[in-house]
C-alpha cells in the first residue's frame, strides 16, 4: 500500500476533529505508486498512522478517508459492513420505516466518501461520485444488493463533480433488469414517477419529503405560488392538503409534463385547482408584481446557484434578487418558505440574504421554522458540508 505523508503541521489542520476529506495543500508526498481510486496510507510527517484513504490525485480534494482506524482493512467486507450499517441506522427510525422513496447511504455522513444510493421500491439508484468510490463499484454494489434485497440498481454517475476527479459519467443497470413499467412511488399518500435515468440527481429530490408535507399543512384554503416546480412534488401535496389554488412554474416543459402526469396519477386531487407556467421564474414573478398579483402561501426551492464557496457572490446577488420577487407578492401575513441547496451558501449566509431581501422588499419577516434535509440525510458533526440543504419558513408583514 502506498503512503500518503503530510507536510509537516499539517496533521492537526488536516484531521481536525476527524473531518475526512485530505487537501493537496496538506499532502508533501507520495511514497510508492497509487492510482485513482486506490487505498493509500495516510502518515504525519513523523510517520505516525492516521488512517487509510482514497487516492485522488487530479482533485483538490486529494483523499478521502475511509478510515481513521490505521489497521482497519477497506476491502469487499468492509463496504458490506459500511452499506449495512448505513441502512440499519434509518430502520430505527419511525419516520422512514416503509417510506417507498428512501436515501441509504449519504456519502461521507455514512462514512461512504462519493457514495449516494437512494431506493425507491425494488430498485436502487446509486449515484459514485469520488475515485475511490468509483473503484470499489462491484463491492458496492454486492453490499446494496445484500443489505436491501433489492431487485435491480442502476448507476447514475453523470454528475458534473466527477470531472474534478478525473471521471467520466457513467450510466446503466448494474444489477437486474430493467423495468417495463414505470417506476412510481407514494410519498405521504401522494404518487410520483421517478425518471430514475433522466430525472434530475437520482431521479428525485427526497430531501424535501417532509417540507412538502408540512407544505401541504399550511396549504389549507390558501393560494400557493411554487416556484422551480420541477415534478410537481411540492405542488401535489398542496393540493392534498386543500390549497384552494396551485400555480406551479418551472423554465422546464418536460419537467412540467412529469408533473402534470403525476398529477393524473393522483385523481383523488382536485386537477381544477391547479394551474402550470412554463416560464424563467424571475420574470415570471415581475410580471405578477406588475399584474398585483398576490398569493397566501410560496415556494422558492431553486436550483444550485453556488456549487462552491468560489459561487457565493454571484449566488447571493441571485437568491436576494428571487427572495424579494417572493416577499412582494405574499398578502399581509402570508408565508414563505425559501430555500438554498447550494453548498456554497451557508445557513447563516442565507438567512443574512433572506433578511436584506425582506428589507428591500419593504416588508417585516419573522422566522417560524427553520428547514432541512429529512431524516434520511444526515449530516456527520465531523462533516458540516453535508448539510446542504438549508431553508426558512417565515410569516411575512
Amino acid at each position: 500500500m502506498a503512503q500518503l505523508i503530510l507536510m509537516p503541521g499539517k496533521e492537526r489542520s488536516a484531521l481536525k476533529q476527524s473531518h475526512p476529506w485530505l487537501f493537496a495543500g496538506s499532502v508533501g508526498r507520495l511514497e510508492g505508486r497509487a492510482r485513482p481510486g486506490d487505498t493509500v496510507e495516510v502518515l504525519a510527517d513523523n510517520l505516525r498512522p492516521l488512517g487509510r484513504a482514497a487516492y485522488s490525485p487530479q482533485s483538490q480534494i486529494r483523499a478521502r478517508f475511509w478510515t481513521f482506524d490505521p489497521n482497519e482493512s477497506v476491502d469487499d467486507a468492509f463496504f458490506k459492513r459500511r452499506i449495512a450499517l448505513a441502512v440499519a441506522r434509518r430502520q430505527r427510525l419511525p419516520a422512514l420505516r416503509g417510506q417507498a422513496g428512501l436515501r441509504l447511504i449519504h456519502a461521507e455522513s455514512d462514512g461512504l466518501p462519493g457514495v449516494i444510493a437512494d431506493q425507491y421500491g425494488d430498485t436502487v439508484v446509486v449515484q459514485l461520485t469520488s475515485a475511490g468510490a468509483d473503484k470499489w463499484r462491484k463491492a458496492i454494489v454486492a453490499g446494496l444488493c445484500q443489505a436491501t434485497g433489492c431487485a435491480r440498481v442502476f448507476e447514475r454517475s453523470d454528475s458534473d463533480v466527477r470531472g474534478l476527479e478525473g471521471l467520466e459519467p457513467v450510466t446503466g443497470w448494474l444489477h437486474g433488469a430493467a423495468r417495463d413499467e414505470a417506476l412510481v412511488i407514494e410519498e405521504n399518500g401522494v404518487r410520483l414517477a421517478v425518471d430514475i435515468a433522466g430525472g434530475h440527481k437520482t431521479g428525485f429530490y427526497l430531501d424535501q419529503r417532509d417540507n412538502r408535507a408540512l407544505l401541504g399543512q399550511l396549504a389549507t384554503d390558501c393560494s400557493v405560488l411554487n416556484c422551480f416546480c420541477y415534478t410537481g412534488g411540492f405542488s401535489l401535496q398542496a393540493l392534498a392538503g386543500g390549497a384552494a389554488s396551485v400555480l406551479s412554474i418551472d423554465s422546464s416543459g418536460p419537467a412540467l409534463a412529469q408533473a402534470q402526469a403525476n398529477l393524473a396519477l393522483n385523481p383523488q386531487l382536485p386537477a381544477e385547482r391547479a394551474e402550470w407556467l412554463e416560464a424563467d421564474v424571475f420574470d415570471a414573478l415581475r410580471e405578477f408584481r406588475k399584474a398585483g398579483r398576490l398569493f397566501d402561501v410560496i415556494v422558492l426551492d431553486p436550483p444550485k446557484f453556488a456549487p462552491s464557496a468560489a459561487h457565493a457572490e454571484r449566488a447571493a446577488r441571485a437568491y436576494k434578487d428571487i427572495n424579494i420577487l417572493g416577499c412582494r407578492l405574499l398578502k399581509p401575513g402570508g408565508l414563505l418558505m425559501t430555500y438554498s441547496c447550494s453548498g456554497g451558501i451557508g445557513l447563516e449566509l442565507f438567512q443574512k440574504i433572506v433578511a436584506s431581501a425582506a428589507h428591500d422588499a419593504g416588508r417585516s419577516a419573522r422566522i417560524v421554522q427553520r428547514l432541512a434535509g429529512a431524516a434520511d440525510h444526515p449530516v456527520a458533526l465531523n462533516f458540516p458540508e453535508g448539510e446542504y440543504l438549508k431553508g426558512l419558513l417565515l410569516q411575512v408583514d
